[in-house]
């Protein structure tokens, strides 16, 4: 069988084949222009890799050997194409395929602002040190953080993740590697917590504010960091502080809450790309019902301020949502989403915050505590939320290109 009538799906090893290598100025008809010159010699396409950087193209295409005695015909003509184009060319004798990608495959997104040499330099050396081979880089964003992934085989994911996290905080780069595979593309749940995640506050502190209790408040918070109370305690402890509270305060504090920048871009995109997106909070309903009807969410779930003839009596009421909770309400609302605990996301800053992340698919640490950090499959360090849609594969070109067909 001729190397032509080789199903270019199946090549076997020792098949004679060709990389043939075109680059210079990107212009339009240069694609075209090289596969119309390569049909004339009755080759079978293997690869294509076209790759374009500040409008110089790289186009690299793999293909099988033309009949006996036409290859240097082949390079004369492809050559001669090339230069009419005022590109150049490049044309490789080989065997068969690509080799094999190794066992382990990963994705690796860095996540930098700006994004160094130095620390790109210093995560390929990892990822080599690792026993990984880098198979491809593409970048997903140039602002307002530079994000490029890293499709990384031959090494499995945890250990590539345990090396990478360890250098980035020395690199000031955010780095996140999580498995590769169709179920990336599957997750379909994102839970996230509120305070200091999704919204910039703290809502208890507003309402202390408006009690005029801030510092008692922050007392109880500062005990219970040193570990004197438990979430639990702590909160009861500081609602306590609100009774007597005007129940009008509520629409004071709704109307104070600031959004996370990127927040509601990062909701848009994920509910256009079909997922379902809720949050659970150790703050209140007053304020978590208000932000899931103002952005659409499909879940929200928190702890509830009891309201008595118009007044705060400075107690909650019902099921209290503490670190645990969380958990239990990620795995509830993935039932009735009917989306798998494996395909869920969740995103966080806190302590509490921990068995969530732990139970999730992807766990993400958005502007943590160290330990939290530590101990999240991914972590974002800079203060923009939609930077999380870069984990999951989303570019900025195309949340920009769904926003703009949404205004048309």
């Amino acid at each position: 069988m001729s190397a032509s009538q080789t199903s270019s799906s199946d090549i076997p090893a020792d098949v004679p084949t060709l990389l043939v290598k075109i680059f210079g100025k990107d212009r339009p008809g240069i694609t075209a222009g090289l596969f119309d010159t390569l049909a004339a010699y009755s080759v079978d396409v293997v690869d294509i890799e076209q790759v374009v950087t500040r409008g110089r193209m790289v186009l690299c295409a793999l293909v099988t050997e033309p009949p006996p005695g036409l290859e240097g015909d082949l390079r004369a003509t492809v050559h001669s194409w090339a230069e009419s184009m005022k590109m150049q060319a490049e044309i490789i004798s080989g065997l068969g395929d690509n080799r094999p990608r190794g066992l382990g495959r990963s994705l690796v997104t860095v996540l930098g602002h700006p994004l160094t040499a130095e620390a790109t330099a210093a995560i390929a050396a990892r990822i080599t040190q690792t026993g990984g081979n880098i198979d491809r880089i593409f970048r997903l964003a140039k602002y307002p953080v530079t994000a490029v992934e890293f499709a990384v085989s031959g090494v499995e994911t945890e250990p590539l993740r345990t090396a990478l996290v360890t250098d980035a905080a020395r690199l000031g780069i955010d780095v996140a590697v999580v498995a590769a595979g169709l179920y990336r593309r599957a997750q379909r749940l994102v839970v996230m917590d509120v305070d200091s995640t999704l919204i910039q506050d703290e809502v208890i502190e507003l309402f202390a504010a408006h009690a005029g209790c801030e510092d008692k408040v922050a007392e109880v918070t500062a005990a219970a960091m040193r570990g004197e109370l438990d979430f639990e305690q702590s909160l009861h402890a500081r609602v306590a502080l609100l009774e007597g509270l005007d129940a009008s305060v509520v629409d004071k504090v709704r109307s104070e809450v600031r959004l996370t920048p990127g927040a509601r871009t990062l909701i848009r995109t994920l509910k256009r790309l079909g997922y379902q997106v809720g949050v659970v909070s150790g703050g209140f309903t007053q304020v978590t019902d208000d932000l899931k009807e103002r952005l659409g969410l499909d879940f929200a779930h928190a702890n509830t301020l009891e309201i008595v003839d118009g007044r705060l009596t400075g107690k909650v009421t019902g099921e209290i949502v503490d670190r645990a909770g969380k958990a239990r309400l990620l795995r509830r609302f993935a039932a009735e989403a009917g989306v798998p605990l494996s395909q869920t996301v969740a995103i966080g800053d806190g302590a509490n915050d921990l068995d969530m992340l732990n139970a999730a698919g992807l766990g993400v640490a958005f502007n943590a505590k160290p330990v939290v950090r530590e101990a999240a499959h991914a972590a974002v360090n800079f203060p923009f939320l939609d930077t999380v849609l870069y984990l999951l594969g989303v570019t900025r070109e195309e949340v920009e290109a769904a926003d703009i067909l949404d205004i048309v």
